[in-house]
């Protein structure tokens, strides 16, 4: 795809982005600043500003300096020019300056996204250039504001954030990474489209006493060296419970890889912390259509939650738009993997001209060094749109971070089309759910496919199937070595229950030979 010239266009800023920025500009001014405090952006200018020397150990520093003083939300100054906006006002908004290294050989430029419409918040935008630190000033003369009318002494507005641009050697750049918004950042491989966001951070999501948003305070861009393909960028986050030092490589291609070393240092004990949080979009597919007068088949940008867990087991979770908030919890020690996947990549399952579902990339996230207890944690939330990100997933660490402590954590994204390592077995490639024989009941089918079910598949193939509460009847197998596939079908009895946790599986020989399906119904 070519390379935008401007602002944030409709392909990379969506509708139903906005829900999830717009909460967490609403935290950012949450809270009351301290009387006299010295504010971040004025601790960050003298630790690590323009003119001083970079040195990542006091990105660190400052991190830990901000978490041993009041939390101080991001100001609200903001020109209302800008705070007004509508979506489309704010799309319009076009850079017209390359984007930053993108005429000195490198291998990856950036641009600077301006302020506006949700995104409110000034971050603070520093090059690392030879050692040294070089602040990203923000000049009018650089944009084109279409229709906005601006005022004469305008000031320094700022930025909201920036995008990453790939320089490949075969001619065809491509913007493959975009961070804005709270502690938001999305990336894509070449050839797709954005779609599921990452969190850097996420705390205390589906409290009671409402979520709270980190926000991204400044970062520090360190200029990739003349045709490199890597980029390595260090962040200060910031909220009311804690503050944190990131650090995130980013590798572009046919796999885009992000690299993610991160530091908390909570100023309160913390007991509901979420890494390596991944956001997405489920409205409807085959197992969930009740209700949709659509002509599309299926709209969804992930299928399902992949997990590999402390024991070696594959687990697969297909997604769901539910009726009432659903939160599940698979608890693990030592997990090996997991992430939000989009399977379906065949145009006709959406056929979708415009919003091309089949291109939104898989999110694999792998941990680096050992996370001990704890557990993945799945919130599907209710939405009657296609705009909202009702989605979430996470690792959820056992232990509470107390305050005073110095936490860190790293991991491994995979942005892509297929993630690197996948299950030696038999998969899920599709879950159908519709109205069963009587009463309550609900028919599933659930197929399987690998190549081991093709010509000579195994004859003692067998399916176990577990359901509490609940009952299953009339569970059946059929074999289509034709398409290297197995599908078992059943129906669910849920007798007078609301909710019925199911677990199927494929043995031959005594042994499993497919990952574990796992579900969740609820009427």
């Amino acid at each position: 795809m070519p390379v935008l010239p401007g602002g944030p266009s409709p392909f990379h800023l969506r509708r139903r982005d906005v829900l999830a920025y717009l909460g967490a500009s609403v935290a950012g001014v949450a809270y009351a600043s301290s009387a006299g405090a010295q504010t971040p952006p004025a601790i960050i200018q003298t630790t690590l500003g323009e003119g001083q020397r970079f040195d990542p150990a006091t990105v660190m520093n400052l991190a830990r300096q901000l978490s041993r003083k009041a939390y101080v939300p991001p100001p609200n100054d903001l020109p209302d020019v800008f705070s007004n906006l509508n979506y489309d006002q704010y799309v319009a908004i076009k850079s017209q300056r390359q984007p930053i290294w993108n005429a000195d050989g490198r291998g990856i430029a950036v641009e600077p996204l301006h302020r506006g419409f949700v995104f409110s918040n000034a971050i603070d935008l520093f090059l690392v250039e030879d050692g040294v630190v070089r602040r990203v000033t923000y000049d009018p003369a650089q944009f084109d504001y279409g229709r906005l009318a601006l005022p004469a002494n305008l000031g320094d507005v700022g930025f909201s954030g920036f995008r990453l641009v790939a320089n490949s050697g075969d001619g065809k750049p491509f913007d493959f990474a975009i961070i804005q918004g709270a502690t938001f950042f999305r990336a894509i491989a070449r050839g797709q489209n954005f779609g599921a966001i990452a969190r850097a951070l996420t705390l205390k999501p589906a409290d009671p006493k409402g979520e709270e948003f980190p926000v991204f305070r400044a970062f520090w861009l360190e200029r990739p060296a003349i045709g490199s393909n890597s980029i390595t960028v260090h962040g200060v986050l910031d909220s009311e419970s804690t503050s944190g030092a990131i650090r995130m490589t980013f590798r572009p291609g046919d796999m885009t890889i992000v690299d993610v070393e991160t530091t908390l240092f909570p100023r309160v004990t913390i007991d509901h912390v979420g890494l390596g949080g991944i956001a997405s979009t489920y409205f409807y597919g085959p197992n969930d259509r009740s209700n949709v007068d659509d002509i599309r088949p299926s709209v969804y940008e992930s299928s399902g939650l992949q997990m590999l867990n402390g024991k070696g087991e594959w687990l697969w979770r297909p997604l769901q738009n539910p009726n009432t908030l659903q939160i599940s919890a698979f608890v693990d020690q030592a997990p090996k993997g997991f992430g939000l996947l989009q399977r379906d990549r065949s145009f006709e399952v959406f056929q979708d001209d415009d919003q091309r579902f089949d291109r939104r990339p898989s999110l694999w996230i792998e941990p680096l060094g050992e996370w001990d207890q704890g557990s993945v944690q799945l919130l599907e939330i209710p939405t009657d749109a296609e705009i909202n990100d009702n989605i979430l997933t996470y690792w959820r660490p056992k232990a509470p971070m107390t305050a005073g402590s110095e936490v860190p954590f790293a991991y491994r994204q995979y942005w892509c089309w297929t993630p690197p390592e996948r299950p030696p077995l038999a998969t899920v490639v599709t879950t159908r759910v519709g109205r069963g024989s009587v009463g309550r009941r609900r028919r599933f089918a659930v197929e399987f496919s690998t190549e081991a079910l093709g010509e000579n598949p195994p004859q003692d193939v067998k399916s176990v199937l577990t359901v509490g509460p609940g009952s299953f009847h009339n569970l059946r197998l059929w074999s289509y070595p034709e398409r290297k596939a197995v599908r078992v079908g059943f129906e669910l009895d849920p007798g007078n229950e609301n909710a019925c946790e199911m677990r199927l599986i494929l043995e031959a020989g005594g042994k499993p030979i497919s990952e574990t399906w796992l579900y969740r119904w609820t009427p």
